[in-house]
This record gives structure tokens, sequence and C-alpha cells, in this order.
């Protein structure tokens, strides 16, 4: 396992990869490993930070149940800029919103998978990275899909 924390506007983010893909991604942390694939982690989520880049091109490893990597793949296809519901992705996958939700909260892989783009049937929901619902307003503006909050 190999772990690299980079400064952004959201707090520091630390990638990890095991293998050949990102594993996860955290915040806080103090890491320096250097691989290929961290190094143009890094450069992809410095460019998402700086408003240059809209689609992540990385290889992940999602952990978990099927119903898990079926619920990541569908935030991972949720456009820049945009928002869904729990119960959108619910409908797709013939699933309980709830059961959506709490994979939404289980993603490894939050920012890269974004997960900041599902919303509840009435609106803001929580967000499982640090400093929760106020870091999921910080990337949805950064998005600007923050209209809605005003």
């Amino acid at each position: 396992m190999y772990s690299l924390s980079i400064p952004t506007q959201f707090g520091p983010l630390t990638l990890i990869q095991e293998g050949e893909a990102i594993t996860r991604l955290e915040w806080d942390g103090d890491f320096s490993d250097e691989t290929p694939l961290l190094r143009e982690a890094a450069a992809q989520l410095r460019a998402y930070d700086a408003g240059t880049l809209q689609v992540f091109d990385l290889p992940f490893d999602v952990a978990g149940s099927d119903f898990q990597r079926a619920v990541c793949a569908q935030m991972s296809a949720i456009p820049y800029g945009e928002t869904v519901t729990y119960g959108d992705i619910a409908k797709t996958l013939g699933a309980p919103a709830q059961a959506v939700g709490s994979a939404c909260g289980g993603n490894p892989i939050p920012v890269l998978i974004p997960c900041h783009r599902v919303m509840g049937a009435k609106g803001l929901t929580g967000f499982s990275g640090k400093g929760g619902v106020e870091t999921k307003v910080a990337l949805l503006r950064h998005e600007g899909a923050g209209g809605f909050l005003i």
C-alpha cells in the first residue's frame, strides 16, 4: 500500500494505492510515497482543485459488495456540476433509496467517485468526508452545482 497527501482547498487529501489502483481517499495525513499512479492521481486531483479537470481518468478498485461497486459506478457517471438523488440511483439499480444512501456513505474514494453529487429527495443530505455537509457544499459550489443552496 502506498499513500500520497495533497493539499487542496477542501483540506489535505490522501490518495491510497493498492496494487495498480486507487482504493481510498482520506482527509488529512502527511504521506509522500511516489509511484507513477499516485503522481498521476495527484496531478488530476490538483487540476480538479484548480477547476481545470472535470473527469478523473484513474483506475479504481472499490472494496465492498457488488451493490457497493454498482452504486459507485452510478456515482462516477454523474457529470461534473450536476446532481442526482438517491432515488434516481435506486430506480436505476432496482434497489431501495435507503440502501443507496448507505452505499454512498460507504464510498471509499470520495471526491474522485463523486458521492457529493448525490442528494436526498428533499435536498442536501450528509457527507462522509471530513467536515460533513459543509465539505459537500464546498465541493458542489466548486463545481458550480450550488445554485440550489441559495
